[in-house]
């Protein structure tokens, strides 16, 4: 199939779909609700889920190339794992031709026979339950956008914003893997040490400073062994998709711990992430060559640039916040967006993440996730946190129903979006990574 063409599907509400088209058919993991099913490994397609162990059960992957088969049939049978570690593991050919054969089925002139088998392995996602679509061993963020190192880092230090090793290293930190939560779960506001600056001591409560932070999200799908490197031509190979992360963020809590060791407790509470993981091949039309450096900054060391990555190492996403108040809850009014900006403004790839990371020998595993760090580009509008779009709280955002927010309030609904477009190519989407606000548990 011509990856750059619209091909349509015979599940019509894939035709014209703002997320799932057949340009796209994002895994994730999900059971039917109220049931006790075993989760399972899905591709999005339209309005519904198309149900791979069912696919495999019934035989529907047993054709096809005799020289891919075999990798066709492991991947397949990995689909009745309940996290997409197991087909992660097996690598990106694994990938390719499951995707290519779901590819094929779901096609509008696919077999008669394929097409009435599936029709039964499909699930309505207003039926469906997600869960986290891989289980996270690892999880490190990084902070790639130099416009939001800029905007937050002159916050602290007007005349030198940037600290000298931004520019030649990529800045990351291990987050808590085991606080990931998938997309629609609440999250409890966190409490913690915080002391403002007129404080004589600090004081332990709730955040007043709650935060989210928009992110794209990488997995590891094959990595590495315990002191080996992933030189920077082959890390494509090591990516297996992507995701939306929100990285919650106590503002107050991180102001008061985050020095000298950096982030802790202001972040390991909650982070968010979508429940489909978008393949490479589905955002190939949308690579594009990473952003030019500004005049006077340094190339990269060697072992962190290579021309595929200078040509193609970025992505055309548009990235997105939106907000919806208990307010508007009441009122039935719907999300109002808050931030629009591109994945295109971070200033290192995710290739230059993964090759730095593994630089030392550090052994990364399949369903390691690698965070963007907040993604935020010059315009105001454009950037991807409360903090820099309040400045730290000082200039509220003053919503269309008059609410204002300087952080976030308990009952509020944050909303992330990522999509891509082109002419005579399509749009493809990662759905929704969403998250509410309870209030805290201390009072």
């Amino acid at each position: 199939m011509n990856a750059s063409a619209p091909t349509r599907s015979w599940v019509t509400s894939a035709n014209g779909h703002p997320d799932f088209s057949l340009q796209n058919v994002p895994f994730g993991v999900f059971r039917r609700a109220h049931s006790t099913e075993a989760p399972r490994v899905g591709v999005a397609i339209g309005d519904d889920i198309l149900d791979l162990a069912a696919c495999q059960a019934a035989g529907l992957f047993d054709g096809g190339d005799p020289e891919i088969r075999d990798v066709l049939q492991r991947a397949a049978r990995a689909c009745a794992s309940p996290s997409l570690n197991a087909l992660m593991a097996l690598g990106s050919a694994a990938r390719r031709a499951l995707r290519t054969a779901v590819l094929e089925l779901l096609r509008e002139g696919a077999s008669a026979h394929g097409r009435q088998t599936a029709q039964y392995a499909l699930v309505s996602q207003r039926d469906a339950e997600l869960f986290l679509p891989v289980q996270v061993g690892d999880y490190t963020d990084f902070y790639a956008s130099v416009h939001h190192a800029t905007n937050v880092g002159a916050m602290f230090r007007p005349d030198n914003p940037l600290l000298p090793n931004y520019k030649w290293v990529p800045i990351g930190y291990h987050g808590r893997a085991s606080s990931i939560v998938p997309s629609g779960t609440a999250v409890r506001r966190p409490s913690g040490q915080r002391k403002g600056p007129n404080d004589a001591e600090p004081s332990v409560g709730p955040s007043r400073s709650l935060d989210y932070e928009l992110e794209l999200g990488a997995f590891v799908g094959t990595g590495n062994a315990l002191g080996d490197t992933i030189a920077i031509a082959d890390a494509e190979a090591h990516l297996w998709g992507l995701c939306l992360l929100n990285d919650w963020s106590a503002r107050d809590i991180q102001a008061w711990e985050y020095q000298p060791l950096g982030p802790f407790l202001a972040k390991n509470f909650a982070s968010t992430i979508s429940p489909w993981v978008v393949t490479p091949e589905a955002l190939e039309p949308f690579r594009a060559p990473l952003a030019p450096r500004a005049e006077g900054d340094p190339a990269p060391l060697p072992y962190l640039t290579a021309a595929s990555d200078r040509a193609q190492g970025g992505f055309a996403l548009t990235v997105e916040v939106w907000l919806r108040t208990p307010r508007m809850r009441e009122a039935n009014e719907p999300a109002v967006r808050i931030s629009q900006g591109s994945a295109l403004d971070l200033y290192w790839s995710f290739a230059q993440m993964l090759t730095h990371h593994a630089s030392n020998g550090c052994n990364l595993r399949s369903g390691d996730l690698l965070g963007s760090g907040t993604i935020s580009g010059a315009s105001v509008d454009s950037r991807g946190c409360l903090l820099e779009l309040t400045s730290r709280g000082a200039e509220p955002i003053t919503l269309p129903n008059g609410e204002t927010r300087g952080f976030l309030a308990d009952g509020d609904e944050v909303i992330m979006t990522a999509y891509a477009e082109r002419d005579g190519v399509g749009r493809i989407g990662f759905g929704h990574c969403s998250g509410q606000i309870l209030a805290s548990v201390t009072g």
